[in-house]
């Protein structure tokens, strides 16, 4: 591929014509971009899942031994499976200062812009180099989507250059405004063994069902105490920590006491907000007063929970040198934070100075006719720029 320019508009449209939907490869479009990097001189290193079908991409512009700046996004998006698109959601069109496709937003928008800045950042990192300016880590992921996975592999990656990042920016969908923190994620799956029987004697059947409902009401009666009572911090919105049961399946039959039954919660938690305490309050419960009629019955029913890898929460202070230098290029004193998860947090675990900050409205993402306006793509731009030149060791 030659090294010709383009524009941020344009790369976008290359972009999102590869469907990289989640439960899709991703090869094609990370390909494209190893390709179009090494058109500028950029070598890039990909890092597989384990079916080779997904890779991440890393690639540094600048000398490897400084510590840099990483620009970070996720290739993959959403489906749009039941979504009524007006257009082909895979196919970029543009109408009154507006780009839609899927994946505009989230997050291509942030990568496209980066990609079309490769030259002018390769000639600002050129140029400062003699002042020991940093180089630029570009770090593209695969199934954030679905869990923040690819990332993982990649965050190892990172840890074994040369030297320590100095800041990461997650591109985000954010308008441009720096986020300095975000709630973790923790989502657990229950199964409830109970012991089945006809409904004509259900005094000797364990109905998992009815026990699932019992627990999920105690998740509920938690979730209204926390709104009440916090803890608060009303920076996020909502300003509490969160519990929500997702998913319910169980029984087989109305004449059926049932056996089994699986639901699904999860905690979005403030950062401080210990997620251990409240998992261990609803296992309590479950233990101490659930499961005590349920083995007068049957000494074998009961609940089992299995938590899925944890999404952490992550905050960053304002005062931290990383936000300041973002806020210096944006020009923004103002800062947030969100209730939405982002790899900001595996990143910070990682000790890497993070800030989510990207071109494009968080609102349209997952929607059908999502868009991003090109006036975010081209204060990105800007912002890119003046971000590596105002940064320092």
């Amino acid at each position: 591929m030659t090294a010709a320019s383009i524009s941020s508009s344009e790369m976008l449209g290359r972009l999102v014509a590869f469907d990289t939907v989640s439960r899709n490869s991703n090869l094609a479009a990370i390909e494209f971009i190893r390709d179009y990097l090494d058109g500028h001189g950029i070598e890039s290193r990909l890092t597989f899942d384990d079916d080779r079908r997904k890779a991440n991409l890393f690639a540094t512009i600048g000398p490897a031994d400084r510590p840099g700046l990483i620009f970070s996004g996720h290739s993959d998006v959403v489906p749009v499976d039941g979504q009524d698109w007006t257009g082909d959601p895979f196919k970029l069109r543009e109408a009154d200062g507006k780009l839609f496709a899927r994946g505009a937003a989230d997050m291509k928008g942030f990568i496209a812009t980066v990609l079309a800045m490769v030259p002018a950042l390769k000639e600002r990192v050129s140029a400062s180099r003699n002042a020991n300016g940093p180089p630029v880590h570009l770090a593209f992921s695969y199934d954030e989507e679905v869990g923040c996975i690819g990332v993982r592999r990649l965050i190892e990656q990172i840890g074994m250059a040369e030297a320590k990042p100095l800041a990461c920016i997650v591109g985000e969908p954010t308008m441009m405004q720096p986020i300095i923190g975000q709630k973790g994620l923790h989502v657990f799956r229950c199964q409830v063994h109970g012991h089945g029987a006809h409904s004509s004697r259900t005094p000797y059947g364990v109905n998992a069902v009815e026990a699932a409902a019992e627990l999920v009401a105690k998740i509920k009666q938690m979730a209204r105490r926390i709104r009440d009572e916090g803890p608060f911090d009303h920076a996020y919105d909502p300003a509490y920590t969160t519990i929500h049961c997702g998913t319910i399946k169980g029984g087989t039959a109305q004449n059926i006491v049932p056996a089994d039954c699986d639901f699904t919660f999860e905690i979005r938690n403030l950062p401080g907000h210990d997620p251990a305490a409240l998992v261990a309050e609803i296992e309590r419960h479950a233990h101490e007063h659930l499961e005590p009629e349920m083995h007068a019955v049957e000494p074998g029913t009961g609940f089992t929970l299995q938590p899925r890898d944890p999404l952490p929460d992550y905050e960053i202070a304002e005062d931290h040198p990383a936000v300041a230098m973002v806020k210096g290029a944006l020009g923004a004193n103002a800062v947030g934070k969100v209730a939405y998860m982002t790899e900001a947090g595996l990143f910070g675990r990682a000790g890497i100075p993070t800030v989510i900050c990207g071109p494009g409205d968080i609102a349209q993402a997952h929607k059908p006719d999502e868009f991003i306006q090109t006036a975010q793509l081209q204060r990105c731009e800007s912002f890119l720029l003046r971000l590596v030149e105002s940064a320092h060791m």
